[in-house]
C-alpha cells in the first residue's frame, strides 16, 4: 500500500521540475530602439510638416494668434459654464438676476436707509443699486479668474490648447449673467424715482453710455483674471485671501457709500494724497462711469478725464495680465 501511493505521488509530480536549473529561462529582452534619424533630422521633419514641440511656450504673437482663433469654444464654454451654475435649483436662471437684487435690497436697507450713509447723494438707492451690480461682476471675475486653472487640471491635462481660453471664457460667463441684470438694475433705477422724496428719473441717451463703460469693465476683468489665475496656480494659498481683498476693495471703492464725503474728515496731509488714489483707481472709475450714464446728478456729470482713464486701466491690465499669464503658460496642470 505504502508503495503505491509513493509511486502515484512521483508519477503525479512528474511534469514539475525538481531541481531549479531545470525551469525554462525567461525570454530574451527585444533589441533596443535606435532612432534612424539625427536630432537636426528630426527638427527639420517637424518644421517640415508644421509640428510644434508639446509643453512649451509658444512665441507671444502665435499664443495670440491662437486664442483668436478658439473664440467659438472661449463663447461655447463660457455660455455654457453660465447655463450650468443654476441649472440644478427651482428657479434656474432666475438666480443670476436675482442675487444681485437680494444683495442690493440689504445693503440699501442697512447702509441706505438705517445708517444712512449715502450723504450727498440724492438718489441713495439708483448709487448703491449701480455700484453693487458692477462690483458683482468684478468680484465673480476675479473669482473665477483665480480658480479657473486649478479646476480644469483634467481638461488641461487632456486637451492641448492656449490655456488663456480658461480664464476668458470664465469673465465670459459671467458676462453673460450681467446683461439681463443690467436691465433689472435700470428698472430699479428707474423705479426709485417714484419713491417720495426722490427726484424722477427720466431715460436719456446718456444710458447708451453704459454700453461702453461695461466693454471697458469688461477687458479690466479679463486682465485681472489673469494675474489671478498665474498667482493662484502658482500660489494655490492666494485663493483663501482673494475674498478679505475684495472686501476692501468694495469699501475703497465707494460701491455702497461716497468715499469722497468720509475722506474730507481726514487730516490735510492725508486727504493731498489719498483722495486722488481713491477717486482715480480702476474700479472707483468704473463705478462713475455706470453711474453717471444713469444718474442725473451734479455729483456725476460726464467726466472725459473718467473715460480716458476708463480706457488706459483696461488696456494697461488686459495686456500686462496677458503677458503675464502667456509666461506662465508652460507650468499649468503640470505644477
Amino acid at each position: 500500500m505504502t508503495t503505491d501511493i509513493t509511486a502515484g505521488a512521483t508519477s503525479g509530480d512528474r511534469g514539475t521540475p525538481d531541481r531549479p536549473d531545470e525551469r525554462p529561462s525567461p525570454p530574451e529582452p527585444p533589441e533596443p530602439i535606435t532612432p534612424t534619424m539625427s536630432s537636426a533630422e528630426r527638427r527639420a521633419l517637424a518644421d517640415r510638416y508644421g509640428l510644434t514641440k508639446m509643453g512649451v511656450r509658444p512665441p507671444l504673437w502665435s499664443y495670440i494668434k491662437d486664442v483668436a482663433s478658439r473664440w467659438a469654444f472661449i463663447r461655447v464654454l463660457g455660455t455654457a459654464t453660465a447655463y450650468a451654475k443654476n441649472q440644478n435649483t427651482y428657479l434656474g436662471q432666475l438666480w443670476a438676476i436675482l442675487n444681485p437684487v437680494l444683495n442690493a435690497t440689504v445693503y440699501v436697507i442697512i447702509f441706505g436707509i438705517i445708517l444712512q450713509t449715502s450723504r450727498g447723494v440724492e438718489n441713495t438707492i439708483a448709487f448703491i443699486v449701480i455700484g453693487v451690480f458692477l462690483f458683482r461682476f468684478v468680484e465673480q471675475s476675479v473669482n473665477g479668474g483665480a480658480q479657473s486653472i486649478n479646476k480644469r487640471t483634467n481638461l488641461i491635462r487632456s486637451l492641448h490648447f492656449p490655456r488663456a481660453v480658461l480664464p476668458i471664457s470664465n469673465v465670459v460667463s459671467h458676462l453673460a449673467t450681467l446683461v439681463p441684470a443690467l436691465f433689472v438694475m435700470g428698472l430699479i433705477v428707474l423705479a426709485s424715482g417714484l419713491l417720495p422724496g426722490y427726484d424722477p428719473v427720466h431715460v436719456t441717451w446718456q444710458w447708451l453710455l453704459l454700453i461702453p463703460a461695461v466693454a471697458l469693465m469688461w477687458v479690466f476683468n479679463m486682465g485681472l483674471a489673469f494675474v489671478m489665475a498665474r498667482a493662484v496656480a502658482i500660489t494655490p494659498d492666494l485663493d483663501n485671501i482673494i475674498s478679505f481683498v475684495l472686501r476692501f476693495a468694495m469699501y475703497g471703492s465707494g460701491v455702497i457709500f461716497p468715499l469722497a464725503h468720509y475722506v474730507g474728515r481726514l487730516p490735510d496731509s492725508v486727504q493731498v494724497w489719498l483722495e486722488p488714489v481713491l477717486t482715480y483707481q480702476p474700479i472707483a472709475v468704473y463705478l462713475y462711469l455706470g453711474r453717471s450714464s444713469l444718474m442725473d446728478e451734479e455729483a456725476f456729470v460726464q467726466e472725459p478725464i473718467m473715460w480716458i482713464l476708463g480706457v488706459v486701466w483696461a488696456v494697461v491690465f488686459f495686456v500686462a495680465g496677458f503677458i503675464i499669464f502667456w509666461r506662465g503658460e508652460e507650468r499649468y496642470g503640470r505644477d
